[in-house]
């Protein structure tokens, strides 16, 4: 019998090749994905975005009973956390969710194969051939099977970076471990102020927990706009999240009861003592075992250089999400990536993901959403901007959620009124800026968005102040 030759084969089956897989099935390619997991969906279905919002969630709600009294519903003062039921509920989500994506393989007649995918070399004769490792690594442990295809794609995600000479245990956590915890800890120190970092020290805060976070850098959420980072050291403290910046951590050592994490700050030695410490300094490619040497790609520092069409410099294999040089390690960005791979592929239309239409989304309380030029990164580039900042304070669905703090800031071109970026911190920042990405893929203007109706009395009205604030003429503040 011959063997199958696919279309297309995809090595890694997190959002970004199960998006592409999809895609390309649903475009007529015979597609096959390869996973070395005995589920689908990557880290970020189950140690990363999925399980996190999930007990967010959980955290919110907390929240607002806390203040129940002041909406008017008695009687919930004394609630309290079934942390047993928060996790249940957490793994019924991804349980779910895993099972859909199965149920999607099947609908489109993607061939889904269980093993660690690796490239063997150049394409012979138009197809490349796939190594596949049963579990056990090869070899004596373990077997070989061989995948052909027309086009790879190399999806194979990212994994937590760990201080030099540490390892994860239960007491040292990185994003996996501490959403498993059996309970919630009584202390915490975070290293690190990124997504990761500020959004499981925002949830323990809720849950309880003493929190102290580390960052590296000057501020807060350093990617973000200054203002942003600002806003949110704000709100964190006064929470009573304790935060220190420009922190350099030197150690981390076993206590009996827990860890101590040594670091230095405005030029001290300091020391903070917790039950558990979670290591959130970043996310390194997995790249290391999936053959490059073998092909024309050169690594850089582990992520993969690609052309705009996310073409490697090995014709015909591609690579998306984590792994990319250059672009957002984020879910939604690597969907976007697998779907351009597919498109192309196809020879359907496709253009090529800019990095300035990718959002970032950071669901702290308060919550942060972003797309395009930072205010200093405009400066940067010598460009002329206008700026327009909007509180909520002005806005009366912030009022009425009970969430009126942050802002809305829209950096624009000061002579024609092009948006070039929207900073969002407050109540729904990471829905809100859905209106931004598609505003700034448009190519909208200020003065277009000012004449776009907003709904009233809405959380995304904020936004129509927010570009009218550019030209100083905000309604509500």
């Amino acid at each position: 019998m011959p063997d199958t030759i696919y279309d297309l084969a995809i090595i890694g089956a997190g959002p970004a090749g199960y998006t592409a897989a999809i895609r390309a099935a649903q475009y007529g390619l015979k597609t096959a994905l390869i996973e070395k997991d005995d589920q689908l969906g990557g880290t970020c279905l189950h140690v990363g975005c999925i399980p996190t919002k999930a007990l967010l969630f959980s955290a919110e709600i907390f929240d607002h009973l806390k203040h129940g009294k002041e909406l008017g519903i008695e009687g919930v003062e004394k609630a309290s956390i079934n942390w047993k039921a928060v996790q249940d509920r957490k793994n019924k989500i991804v349980t779910k969710h895993t099972k859909g994506l199965e149920f999607l393989m099947r609908k489109n007649k993607v061939n889904t194969i269980e093993g660690y995918g690796r490239l063997t070399g150049p394409a012979k004769d138009g197809v490349h051939t796939i190594e596949v490792l049963t579990e056990g690594g090869g070899g004596a442990a373990g077997e070989f099977s061989y995948v052909k295809a027309k086009a790879v794609i190399l999806a194979t995600g990212s994994e937590a970076r760990m201080l030099p000479n540490m390892e994860p245990d239960t007491r040292i956590l990185t994003n996996i471990e501490i959403l498993s915890l059996n309970a919630i800890p009584k202390s915490l120190v975070v290293i690190g102020s990124g997504a990761v970092g500020s959004e499981f020290a925002s949830m323990y805060k809720s849950f309880g927990t003493d929190v102290t976070l580390i960052e590296m850098l000057d501020r807060l959420v350093p990617v973000e706009d200054e203002d942003v980072s600002k806003e949110l050291l704000r709100q964190f403290k006064k929470r009573g999240i304790n935060c220190v910046v420009s922190a350099k951590t030197e150690k981390i050592e076993k206590t009996k009861d827990g860890v101590a994490i040594t670091y230095t700050a405005d030029g001290k030695q300091q020391k903070v003592e917790a039950e558990k410490v979670l290591v959130a300094i970043g996310r390194a490619p997995r790249t290391d075992n999936v053959g490059l040497e073998k092909t024309k790609i050169k690594p850089d520092r582990g992520f993969i250089p690609v052309n705009e069409w996310m073409e490697t410099a090995e014709p015909g294999v591609y690579a998306i999400g984590d792994i990319v040089a250059g672009l957002p390690q984020l879910a939604h960005a690597g969907s976007m990536e697998g779907m351009v791979v597919a498109a192309k592929l196809a020879g359907k239309y496709a253009r090529p993901v800019k990095k300035n239409r990718v959002p970032g989304c950071t669901y702290t309380e308060p919550e942060i959403g972003s797309v395009g030029l930072t205010e200093a990164a405009a400066k940067a580039q010598g460009l002329q901007i206008k700026v327009g900042k909007f509180p909520f304070v002005g806005n009366s669905k912030a009022t009425i959620v009970d969430s009126h703090d942050g802002f809305v800031k829209v950096v624009a071109d000061a002579k024609y009124g092009e948006i070039l970026g929207v900073h969002i911190i407050g109540p729904k920042a990471t829905e809100l800026i859905s209106e931004a990405v598609t505003a700034m893929d448009m190519e909208a203007t200020v003065d277009e968005m000012m004449f776009t109706i907003h709904a009233h009395p809405t959380l995304y009205e904020a936004l129509l102040d927010g570009y009218a604030s550019v030209y100083g003429m905000p309604i509500n503040v």
